[in-house]
């Protein structure tokens, strides 16, 4: 009985506010009135995009409450306003989450006063579900009504606030052009990375190499001993020159994915980091490999965690699992070191951000000053 009172009494909390919410959705009627004046005589058409921002503020708060009853998070999904006043105004006009809001704002004026519904119900169910519980040990029956109430009107808030599919789609075309310009920003970074790593090593390697064995065949005839040491020192320099040549060729594609797959080059990563790495990889090595580009990608991840633990987390040991998902590979690193950690600052993380990115994977980190970090990547993939 009381675990059903304390959920009415949570229902009655929820819907009170939603009524709180939409008797002020009643006063901000005079809001659009002044904003539909102001709008058809032209000179007050900047308060169009203001409003709209207002209006998204509130839905904001409307999905936050809905989500706090329901436990499911609403997305939210709207055009930037942003540019020139006219600018403003026609993003305003033709967002589809502008009239998602004005549709969900209607119905609101309606649906928002259920929480007048449970004031009878309230002494009924006490009388009643008392008697029903307390002496006849049966199942209330008036209070449970309040919830489904609060139900009701959680649902229609979902229904009604959930973007449509043209909003979906349209902030799906944003965030892959978002992505793309991202992977294309990337893939040039890492070419002159590429340059710059062949022109200071083994290009350099290279010249010192070709000018050694050149003095030693004019020296050759003259001076045996002395082009036998510029022979010894050119070889020194061909095995300098082949060094720096794997490391570019690890940067671009690392060897070890193709020798012994992910897991086995997550375990060289975790052997030559100098930290003490749980690693879990369940049956990962076991059947069918994720494409080339994924498993780069998540090799790319963990290395970089594993350096950023190393250099900035004040602690010896990491964990890192590697689980296989239905729809693709997750890859999860963490450590219990001083936390803190931030995309701004120059620690690789958004160099992986980017590289989960342009293969349309989720990147999460959770950091709090003194931490634990957590950096958990999903990356799609088909089996």
């Amino acid at each position: 009985m009381w675990k059903t009172v304390r959920r009415a009494a949570w229902a009655t909390v929820h819907l009170f506010v939603a009524a709180a919410m939409a008797f002020g959705m009643w006063i901000f009627i005079t809001v659009l009135l002044i904003t539909a004046i102001g709008t058809v005589a032209v000179v007050g058409a900047w308060l169009l995009p203001e409003t709209v921002l207002l209006i998204r503020r509130i839905a904001a708060a409307k999905r936050s409450l809905t989500a706090a009853w329901t436990g499911v998070k609403i997305p939210e999904v709207y055009q930037p306003l942003t540019g020139t006043m006219r600018e403003r105004f026609v993003k305003a006009v033709r967002d589809p989450g502008t009239h998602t809001d004005v549709r969900w704002m209607v119905a609101y004026w309606f649906y928002g006063a259920l929480f007048a519904l449970t004031l009878p119900l309230w002494p009924v169910g006490l009388v009643i579900d008392g008697v029903w519980c307390g002496l006849l040990r049966r199942e209330a029956v008036v209070l449970p009504l309040i919830v489904r109430l609060a139900d009701l009107e959680a649902d229609w808030s979902t229904a009604l606030l959930k973007p449509s599919p043209q909003a979906q789609l349209t902030a799906r075309v944003a965030e892959l052009a978002a992505t793309r310009a991202d992977a294309i920003a990337a893939h040039g970074a890492e070419l002159r990375r590429i340059e710059r790593d062949l022109h200071d090593g083994a290009q350099a390697q290279l010249v010192a190499l070709s000018m050694r064995i050149g003095l030693a065949k004019r020296a050759y005839e003259r001076d045996p001993e002395t082009a036998r040491k510029l022979l010894d020192e050119a070889q020194e320099q061909a095995e300098k020159a082949l060094t720096e040549l794997r490391h570019v060729v690890r940067g671009i594609h690392p060897p070890i994915l193709a020798d012994r797959g992910l897991v086995g080059a997550v375990r060289a990563l975790a052997g030559g980091s100098g930290l003490d790495v749980a690693l879990d990889d369940g049956s990962l090595d076991q059947g069918v490999r994720a494409p080339a580009a994924v498993e780069a990608a998540a090799y790319f991840v963990v290395a970089e965690s594993l350096t950023n633990i190393a250099k900035y987390s004040g602690v010896t040991r990491a964990e890192v699992r590697l689980v296989r998902v239905r729809r693709g590979l997750r890859v999860w690193v963490g450590d219990q070191g001083r936390g803190g950690a931030d995309e701004s600052a120059g620690s690789g993380l958004l160099g992986m951000r980017r590289r989960v990115a342009a293969l349309d994977g989720t990147m999460k980190v959770s950091s709090p000053v003194g931490g634990p970090t957590v950096i958990e990547v999903e990356l799609p993939c088909v089996w």
